[in-house]
């Protein structure tokens, strides 16, 4: 294929696929198989992977994510995102229209649902998506453009050449919350609270991957500047969005009195629950744009709109009983069990009670009643209790002092909330290591879930975690329902996890405080479980973010026979001990250095440069400061160079640059 040929279909793969993106995520209307889709998405991606150099910014591809950030860059919003004042009754919305009507007589109102996320702030210069930043404190937010990228329904490219600012609000479909939280909860991860929390957590990810994987969304609902372009109400602001390629909620309204809102108000009071996505309320704003700016703000709020917010839902229900669950750690967790009672459209029946202070300082008590509501209208949790006349009748709490498991004695350790039984042969806490090993995050072996190894535990074929990879067809073949077919795929996924990387095995062995990040973190320095189990205190707290508690949990497990021993035996079994990761070249221009990159580089883009300078040992960072080494500076760098030379920082032009990564380059090549 030529060249001018490969650019050409490149283009057209583009429009086909920001077409498609549209008309699935904005219209909810797809008019190809997801089949058809994908090889369209395969063809650009190859495309774009052999030429580079015809890669734009409008390009679906970027939607894939993998820019990881060490920082998060400050934003200063053009126009300031000031927060909405609220009200809780019809009484502070008929309060809100007449003070509205001191001013404006006549005021028609857009009646909109207060979608519960994160609210961004988009900029598009000549239609191009340039950059997304957080509502932050109203003046000053966060660079989340590596993340806003990945959702779908926001167009990298407007239909419209223009330069706008645009406000919108990110958010998780209830369907993807649930998702996350089965994933997470099968992982032994901590679960989200609500989406919403979910949604920000995603959105402020330094590793896009992350956020491209959490399904998220996003509702536009302001355009700030819309007068200068002769827009002039709110609601034509909406169409023009629309119009534009936006996702907007379908679900406004114009009101041309305050009865008609309030009737908005209490029809989606009732329909609330019937939305795919959480709302907390919902936003009143005036039509009129003159009228806005005749209205004005005062420093928080604007004085044209108003949030009404939905009364918290809650139940009472009676405490049956308190039970106690036993993690991998051995920490011991109190779990209200209930009368079933519904509440927001599903029932409860277990809550968690946290821990003995929680019970202890809300004076909780088995067989009264309690108040019981959905936090973030998800996750069930004891509000407190219902004092009624047969309440101090009833037994206060005592905490149980030894392992509902194995029957040994719980500690709880100074500052600390949580009891511990620290038996290492507890049941309870081998299965739940047992469980932790096999998940996706640790040694991700397929088809060995929770109740599986429940099973081999109980069946005595599984005792410790090396067991696993002693297990036989025969042993298999005498579970329930284990057939042939199914018996082959376990043990295929059981011999392939030995050929995982140092990372997954550190994770899965439950070292406490060494999670993901810290565990890929310490695999990549010592690069085998053998230096690692050899490593000082000095050794450990060196690499960042490592820190004193991390270093001293590593020193402790290597230190007990009983780890050195089960490490032994997984070695002896063909487990891999060392990293298989991308692998870090010591080189002396960059090992150990501080990097920032300012300015354009004309050899490579940002994200690859940071590539290189990593794989070389050094560092990235976003902002010059007195720890900086180096500030690598491209065309029209700005006040980041300025800087530099105020603090005397050395500086490398991209010449310099190229010089000095020379012996390098197959380094940092993509694979």
């Amino acid at each position: 294929m030529e060249i001018e040929q490969v650019k050409k279909r490149i283009e057209e793969l583009k429009a086909l696929i920001n077409r498609y993106n549209y008309e699935y995520y904005v219209l909810d209307q797809p008019t190809v198989s997801d089949y058809e889709y994908d090889q369209l998405m395969k063809e650009l991606i190859e495309l774009e992977t052999k030429y580079p150099e015809f890669q734009t910014e409008d390009s679906p591809t970027r939607r894939v994510g993998g820019m990881v950030l060490d920082q998060f860059e400050k934003v200063v919003h053009r126009t300031p995102m000031l927060s909405l004042s609220n009200a809780f009754s019809e009484g502070d919305i008929r309060q809100f229209d007449q003070r509205v009507r001191e001013v404006i007589p006549h005021p028609v109102y857009v009646c909109e649902l207060k979608i519960d996320g994160l609210a961004c702030s988009l900029e598009y210069e000549q239609g191009i998506l340039k950059r997304a930043a957080t509502r932050g404190d109203g003046m000053v937010g966060e660079d989340i453009t590596h993340n806003i990228l990945t959702i779908k329904s926001v167009p990298l490219k407007l239909r419209d050449p223009v330069t706008i600012d645009v406000r919108g609000e990110v958010f998780m479909p209830k369907a993807a919350f649930e998702q996350l939280n089965r994933e997470r909860e099968a992982n032994h991860l901590s679960l989200f609270a609500n989406p919403r929390n979910a949604a920000a957590g995603s959105v402020r990810q330094l590793d896009s991957k992350i956020a491209a994987e959490r399904k998220l969304d996003m509702f536009l609902y302001q355009l700030p500047d819309a007068l200068s372009l002769g827009i002039k109400t709110h609601s034509a602001a909406l169409d023009y969005l629309d119009d534009l390629g936006f996702k907007t909620n379908p679900h406004r309204r114009v009101c041309h009195n305050v009865e008609d809102v309030l009737d908005y108000i209490r029809e989606w009071t009732e329909r609330k629950h019937d939305l795919p996505y959480e709302i907390d309320g919902l936003v009143i704003k005036v039509d009129d744009l003159e009228a806005q700016a005749l209205l004005g703000v005062t420093t928080k709020s604007p004085k044209w709109a108003i949030a009404y917010k939905f009364p918290a839902e809650e139940v009472t229900t009676v405490l049956k009983d308190i039970v106690f669950n036993v993690g991998r750690t051995g920490a011991i967790t109190p779990l209200a069990i209930l009368e079933p009672v519904q509440i927001m459209g599903t029932t409860v029946q277990r809550a968690t009670l946290h821990n003995e202070d929680f019970i202890r300082h809300r004076d909780i008590r088995i067989g009264g009643k309690v108040i019981i509501r959905k936090a973030g209208y998800i996750i069930p949790e004891v509000v407190g209790p219902v004092k009624d006349e047969q309440y101090d009748t009833l037994p206060t709490f005592t905490m149980i002092t030894h392992c509902p498991a194995c029957g040994s004695r719980l500690v709880r350790n100074e500052g600390e909330a949580d009891h511990y039984c620290t038996n290492r042969n507890c049941p309870a806490q081998m299965v739940e290591a047992l469980i932790h090993f096999a998940s996706r995050p640790a040694m991700n072996i397929e088809g060995l879930g929770e109740k599986i190894c429940a099973l081999l535990f109980d069946r005595g074929l599984v005792k410790k975690l090396s067991d696993l990879y002693r297990l036989t067809g025969e042993d298999l073949s005498s579970l329930p329902k284990f057939k042939e077919k199914s018996i082959h795929n376990l043990l295929i996924a059981i011999e392939k996890s030995k050929e995982n990387s140092l990372e997954r095995l550190l994770f899965g062995l439950g070292i406490r405080y060494v999670g993901e990040k810290a565990s890929l973190l310490l695999a990549k320095h010592f690069q085998s479980l053998d230096s690692l189990a050899q490593a000082t205190y000095d050794d450990l707290i060196r690499i960042p973010e490592i820190g004193d508690v991390i270093a001293q949990s590593v020193i402790h497990y290597f230190r007990l026979e009983e780890n050195r021993a089960l490490i032994q035996e997984l070695k002896d079994l063909g487990v891999n001990m060392e990293y298989r990761g991308e692998k870090t070249i010591e080189a002396e221009s960059f090992s150990g250095k501080t990097f920032v990159l300012t300015g354009t580089l004309s050899a490579f883009k940002r994200d690859e440069a940071k590539a290189f300078i990593e794989r070389l040992g050094g560092k990235v960072t976003s902002s010059v400061s007195k720890n900086t080494d180096v500030v690598i500076a491209g065309a029209e760098a700005g006040s980041k160079l300025s800087r530099a030379q105020a603090l005397g920082i050395e500086i490398w032009d991209e010449e310099t640059f190229l010089q000095r990564l020379e012996p390098f380059r197959s380094v940092g090549k993509r694979k």
